[in-house]
């Protein structure tokens, strides 16, 4: 007997002692870096990051020496070809032949002139079979430089130069702005479950109080002192609020989820909520705050992003079906020879020079139209974000403006909820006395289970409209600083 006190004691403590490990208490602190570590939203916005990372990286990368080679190892050929004949009949001569060829290449492309350079070396060979006859030669072209400039032609390489790290900028502050998107999301979940077990407390002294009331009015109605409707007024409110207790632990079991779910926990975690701790409010000057918006937001980035790039498409409008030239040259060194050594011996030069242009003449106003068509393009971007800074501006204004009223607003909801539960404490006193109706009772109760739950939201608003303005500026006004991040350790 003593053994299986002893065992069942032991079982006992070890559950007791898993089940305490299971417990986990989360401040509002810890559940925003749980979020700004597990969650999938930040995961996201990292995976993002490093897409644009990558493809700002193979733009720099297009523009470096790229060292290419190419070569036919071996390349047989066995067949008739066409031959014009000396008195201009045509005949067809059989060929036999196997031939080699490499090429190694060094190509640069000049970006200011949307040209291309090149350095390069080659050797081929020829192996030549028939019936009567057995040969091969050599052909050596030991180094060869070249250029292909286009000339008045449209550059995609200038535009792209300023273009591009305008987009990786902007990808970076929407990583920024992602992750205090990530801390306001954690705010909600955090205060929305928050809120869900303050309900369940709420509905649970809410029946304990009724169902004291209920069986007092019994009391009183078997006595003859209140009424019939009094009683049934009571039995109501009791059935109602058993009813909003059930409802109030379904709705914290969701809340508990997306919770769960949004800082990937464990879904055998019992999840308690710390309350949250005093606000350190601070004043916020608009025009500080306008001047962070305007130099660190993704979308002024991105508006100076959209007028470059409806310049560039202007730009290519006008000279893509005007007049244009290509100049191509390759200067070099070559020779050939039966023997290999003889190949690269006594080298003769080779050039060729190319010129080629186009000169639109009629084309039934084509090019005007498209010309038309970019400058629209580029006067209507201009007034559209002219429009959308006016817009961002104004923004920036009322949510400054929201966030400095916090501060009355928080205080006067914590007011409200010491005066309704006062309030509530002293009606239902005056009720057990009967100096009171059902009627008050249920006002003041209304009114308190009220005012607790504004307080806690109005504590989540505070952190809202802080954190929605810290993404707005990409500053952190509490520590007068910028808001920046480790980008190497992200990208690794």
């Amino acid at each position: 007997m003593k053994r299986l006190v002893f065992l069942t004691i032991s079982i006992l403590l070890i559950m007791s002692s898993q089940l305490r490990a299971q417990e986990k208490s989360y401040s509002l602190e810890q559940v925003i870096e749980i979020a700004q570590n597990n969650s999938l939203d930040i995961q996201i916005a990292k995976f993002e990051l490093i897409s644009n990372y990558w493809a700002y990286r193979t733009f720099k990368r297009g523009l470096l020496p790229q060292f290419n080679f190419t070569g036919e190892l071996p390349n047989l050929n066995r067949s008739f070809v066409n031959y014009t004949n000396p008195d201009g009949t045509e005949s067809y001569l059989a060929q036999s032949y196997i031939s080699y060829s490499g090429n190694l290449q060094v190509r640069k492309t000049i970006g200011f002139t949307g040209g291309n350079v090149f350095l390069s070396s080659g050797l081929q060979k020829v192996d030549n079979f028939s019936d009567s006859l057995r040969s091969h030669n050599y052909l050596s072209t030991p180094i060869n430089f070249g250029v292909s400039q286009p000339i008045f032609n449209y550059n995609p390489y200038k535009w792209s130069k300023k273009i591009e790290p305008l987009k990786y900028n902007e990808a970076k502050r929407k990583y920024l702005e992602a992750s205090e998107q990530v801390r306001i999301t954690a705010v909600n979940y955090y205060f929305d479950l928050l809120q869900s077990q303050l309900n369940i407390e709420i509905q649970q002294v809410n029946v304990q109080n009724y169902d004291t009331l209920y069986k007092l009015a019994q009391g009183r109605y078997s006595l003859g002192k209140i009424q019939e409707n009094e009683l049934l007024q009571l039995e109501l409110q009791l059935l109602q609020s058993k009813s909003s207790l059930e409802l109030a632990n379904l709705n914290y079991e969701n809340s508990l989820y997306k919770f769960k779910s949004f800082l990937r926990l464990s879904p055998e975690v019992k999840v308690i909520l710390l309350e949250p701790g005093a606000v350190d409010f601070i004043i916020v000057d608009k025009n500080k705050a306008l001047n962070y918006a305007m130099v660190n937001n993704s979308k002024i980035l991105g508006f100076d992003r959209q007028i470059m790039q409806a310049n560039s498409d202007l730009d290519r409008a006008k000279k893509e079906n005007g007049f244009n030239a290509n100049l191509y040259a390759v200067f070099g060194l070559t020779q050939n020879a039966p023997i290999l050594g003889d190949a690269y011996y006594d080298l003769n030069n080779q050039q060729n020079v190319r010129l080629g242009v186009q000169v639109p003449i009629y084309d039934w106003g084509l090019r005007k139209g498209q010309v038309k068509m970019a400058e629209s393009n580029l006067s209507i971007v201009k007034s559209s974000i002219e429009q959308q800074k006016i817009d961002f501006k104004q923004q920036i204004y009322l949510q400054v403006a929201e966030f400095n009223m916090q501060q009355n607003q928080l205080y006067i909801a914590a007011k409200s909820d010491t005066v309704a539960q006062r309030n509530y404490i002293i009606t239902k006193n005056r009720y057990y006395l009967g100096k009171t109706t059902v009627t008050d009772l249920n006002i003041a109760q209304a009114a308190n289970d009220q005012a607790r739950l504004n307080y806690l939201r109005a504590i989540q608003k505070y952190w809202n409209s802080y954190f929605n303005l810290r993404k707005k500026t990409l500053f952190d006004f509490k520590n007068d600083k910028e808001l920046d991040v480790d980008y190497d350790k992200i990208l690794q």
